[in-house]
């Protein structure tokens, strides 16, 4: 699974479901309608739009790649797109063995192939993680091509921007299954294969939603916080066992979780050049999918071996500053 669209047509409910988180972009204040529908609200008229975008800082890296991750399994969770394709590719370029899932087959098959393509290792499996036979059907098969769970990224998430009275049963349940009973499921399947070898490092993506909540967003802040109590539990219970348990919290990321459909590559450079200094206190720019991936696989690494039961917030400050705008009609 990865994460969210506007609409509620029945392809869109699968992208809400299938954009990872792709779980995450860290608000669901910033979901596609209230970035799309904000700019009067952030005092962004057409001449906003018309600025010169500054460089966000983020640039494409050259490097050599130190091989971490060589011949190791790796699942995840939401890896169809945003977050979760990010740290997939990310993974299978040090040489990890990657398997991951989401709802959207033709995403998820573009995205396995990709990484073939670019000589790494990686399955796609289509799986639903708010079903219980799927999660442990995709975490088996995982398990059983690659010779066992070195690493789990449990990413899987969608939105849910509405106010209490306004949410239905329905639309509540939904979000706390997919982002929390959804690494219930993954956590409960993946430890068995980890207890076998003794070893394993699981990391749960969280929010810094978690942390800073919006009027709009108390579905979306009760599963990210049951993550990360679900994290602390588990780091305990399984820590003398040598398994660590981490919960990341991005802030607002560039993917299509929070990216409005349609909108032209120029405007939206734009767009995030305006809006980041008004949201993000300290870099003040959207954090990069693929900044997220690096702060997931140094989390994963050997560098952080006495790290576990912890909350890792990655949002360029936003967290410690200021309230974020509120765009209106959110």
């Amino acid at each position: 699974m990865d994460t969210d669209a506007p609409t509620a047509t029945s392809a869109d409910a699968d992208a809400r479901a299938d954009a990872g988180t792709d779980t995450d972009t860290g608000s669901t204040a910033m979901g596609r309608r209230s970035l799309l529908g904000g700019a009067a609200a952030l005092g962004l008229g057409s001449a906003a739009f018309g600025t010169t975008a500054h460089a966000t800082g983020t640039r494409s890296r050259s490097r050599t790649k130190a091989a971490r991750f060589q011949g190791k399994s790796v699942l995840i969770t939401g890896g169809t797109s945003g977050i979760g394709r990010a740290a997939a590719k990310a993974f299978a370029l040090e040489g990890a063995h990657v398997g991951f899932c989401g709802r959207r087959a033709e995403l998820g098959r573009q995205v396995e192939r990709e990484i073939r393509d670019a000589g790494g290792e990686a399955t796609y499996i289509e799986a639903d993680v708010r079903l219980d036979t799927q999660v442990r059907g995709f975490v088996d098969r995982v398990a059983s091509r690659y010779g066992g769970i070195d690493v789990a990224f449990n990413n899987a998430g969608i939105g849910g921007g509405k106010l209490p009275h306004e949410m239905s049963v329905e639309e509540w349940d939904d979000v706390q299954a997919t982002n929390a009973r959804g690494v219930f499921l993954a956590i409960k399947y993946e430890i068995p294969h980890m207890l076998k070898a003794q070893r394993g490092v699981i990391i749960c993506t969280s929010s810094s939603a978690a942390e800073q909540a919006r009027p709009n967003g108390a579905a979306y802040t009760a599963s990210k916080r049951a993550v990360q109590g679900m994290v602390k539990a588990a780091a305990l219970a399984y820590g003398p066992k040598g398994i660590r348990l981490n919960a990341l919290l991005p802030g607002t990321t560039d993917t299509p979780f929070v990216r409005p459909p349609g909108i032209p590559d120029a405007d939206w450079a734009k767009y995030k050049q305006a809006w980041g200094p008004l949201n993000v206190d300290g870099l003040e720019r959207m954090a990069e999918a693929e900044e997220i991936a690096r702060a997931v696989l140094g989390l994963a690494s050997d560098d952080f071996p006495y790290m576990t039961g912890a909350s890792i917030t990655v949002d360029g400050g936003s967290t410690a500053g200021r309230k974020m705008i509120q765009p209106s009609g959110t």
